[in-house]
């Protein structure tokens, strides 16, 4: 690995560690919070929809590990997504005062949440333990891979978004609502089951959706995805991450003129 390269991920991590430092920085709680802010929704989520509209008696006996399983998925894609697409603006010392490439910034905003996603994995595996449920060693790669497929499609949000927000501040706004009805548009507190069976696929084109769904399914029931679908959604992100990144390039030197 060149010098260049090795500084280049010096500054990322750097960024990134910063950011999650700086975050809970002040509040009584720190860190806590981190593992604290999914258990909160998820204990709500989980009264209502298990006790009220009781999914997990009907035919989804774990219905709270795959509700928290999906929670922190989509918590993990939102929080990437957000950070990065203001990471430009809210790091506008960096742009203007001393060069440092642009890409860097983007991609050490958006480790903030990998950081955050690897504290609550700890959460996840001592509420498997709690309800006796071991996932099979295939659910358990498939949805390390996921989780880096989710990733990848958060940074490529990230590159495609950044330069855009500087001129547009609407943006975060808008992604805001968006991501609400991403939410609901997900198998997050309902099962894809739920659902008669001509909107699943409907549901399933969008990546989102696919990856939490069958993240699931893998770590909890053992199902998975067909070797094609699967490589259809792989070449679907790897496609939109280069995209992402050559218009990033592209518009990336005026971003300081505009801040």
């Amino acid at each position: 690995m060149s010098k260049s390269h090795e500084n280049y991920r010096e500054l990322v991590l750097r960024i990134a560690k910063t950011d999650f430092k700086l975050r809970y920085h002040g509040s009584v709680l720190g860190y806590v919070w981190v593992i604290l802010k999914p258990l909160l929704m998820f204990s709500i989520l989980n009264f209502v929809f298990s006790s009220i509209f009781n999914f997990r008696n009907s035919g989804t006996p774990y219905y709270p590990l795959e509700l928290l399983t999906g929670l922190l998925l989509f918590q993990f894609f939102s929080e990437a997504t957000m950070t990065g697409l203001t990471s430009l603006v809210a790091k506008a010392q960096l742009v203007t005062k001393i060069y440092v490439p642009r890409w860097t910034i983007v991609l050490g905003s958006t480790m903030n949440a990998l950081f955050v996603f690897g504290m609550n994995l700890i959460v996840l595996a001592l509420f498997f333990a709690l309800y006796h449920k071991m996932p099979m060693p295939a659910g358990i790669v498939m949805f390390i891979v996921y989780a880096v497929l989710l990733y990848i499609l958060a940074v490529a949000f990230s590159f495609l978004t950044a330069p855009f927000y500087v001129r547009f501040r609407d943006l975060s706004t808008i992604w805001e609502v968006l991501l609400s009805v991403l939410m609901y548009a997900s198998p997050i507190i309902y099962p894809l089951t739920t659902l008669p069976a001509k909107y699943r696929q409907i549901i399933l084109l969008n990546p989102l959706a696919y990856i939490i769904n069958y993240s699931k399914e893998g770590l909890i029931n053992g199902n998975f995805t067909t070797f094609w679908h699967f490589m259809a959604m792989f070449a679907g992100i790897a496609l939109a991450a280069v995209v992402a990144f050559l218009v990033f390039r592209k518009y990336e030197k005026t971003v300081a003129e505009m801040i």
